[in-house]
């Protein structure tokens, strides 16, 4: 088996098991804190009426339903992805909107082909593909002659102190994650904008132009404190170094989480800096 083979493998048990329970059962909650990164995602992707759209890695639905009411009655969305759990959400919100589908499965193996959508959109879908110019290929098996690509995908860590600040709360007690390989999938796998442009130009894309987006996200989320503690510890490279850990590691790390956040509590919620590209690019042919 390849490594871009396992990786994807790992992926498909991942959100079909405890990743995909978490977000479809904090799904509103999800939906808030990202809710300044959705807006400005979907006006850069500038869905038109009338046309046919693939959303990559839709999830539990929040930006195939926003681009259903985007293209109206006369246009076509089909939300694709790995999770079971969550598009099995996602077609439960969906369910208002005849002029959508929902497709299971890998994104990289998906036969797309017939769709002959006009524009993708993803919402962090895009970054963890095994092979990812294999896997932007069959994307671009999507899409008609000159059609738009419009993705977000995350800046580096280092510009995300809302992932790096909980992340440094959990190293002061459990073992650091090993350090990525420059063509590692994952979160930040994108926060080089040469890499994705020698991604999408060998998959047949243009070249892809990268507009910076700076904001706010909400840890609390409309909660309270311990809410934002709670699921700071629930996402992102944090999650990733508490996996297995004994529980007095689990909560010794929660507290220096805690600690961490303290300064950015308000009456308002926890909120910390995020950064974003949004990417464009277009199917050359």
């Amino acid at each position: 088996m390849t490594p871009a083979r396992t990786f994807n493998d790992e992926q498909r048990a991942r959100w079909n098991g405890i990743d995909g329970e978490y977000w479809t059962r904090q799904n509103e909650r999800l939906d808030r804190t990202l809710a300044p990164i959705t807006g400005p995602l979907l006006a850069f992707a500038a869905a038109r009426v009338g046309s046919t759209i693939i959303d990559v890695g839709c999830g539990c639905g929040a930006t195939t339903v926003e681009l259903a009411r985007m293209v109206g009655p006369s246009g076509r969305v089909t939300g694709i992805d790995i999770s079971e759990a969550m598009l099995g959400l996602a077609k439960q919100r969906l369910r208002e909107y005849p002029n959508t589908a929902c497709l299971l499965g890998d994104a990289a193996e998906l036969g797309l082909r017939d769709l002959r959508a006009e524009l993708m959109v993803s919402r962090f879908g895009v970054m963890f593909f095994g092979d990812p110019v294999a896997a932007f290929s069959n994307l671009r098996s999507g899409l008609v002659p000159g059609g738009r690509l419009r993705f977000a995908c995350w800046r580096s860590i280092h510009e995300n102190p809302w992932l790096q600040i909980p992340l440094e709360a959990v190293y002061k007690h459990a073992p650091r994650l090993p350090k990525p390989q420059p063509e590692e999938p994952g979160p930040f796998a994108f926060a080089d904008p040469a890499r994705v442009t020698r991604t999408l130009t060998l998959a047949g894309f243009t070249t892809p132009s990268f507009t910076p987006l700076d904001v706010r996200l909400d840890l609390a989320a409309g909660g309270g404190f311990e809410e934002a503690v709670f699921h700071a510890s629930q996402v992102g490279p944090a999650k990733r170094a508490l996996t297995g850990q004994p529980d007095e590691v689990r909560a010794a790390a929660i507290e220096s989480i805690r600690c961490s956040l303290t300064p950015y509590a308000s009456t308002t919620g926890v909120e910390l800096a995020a950064a974003v590209w949004l990417v464009a690019a277009e199917r050359t042919d």
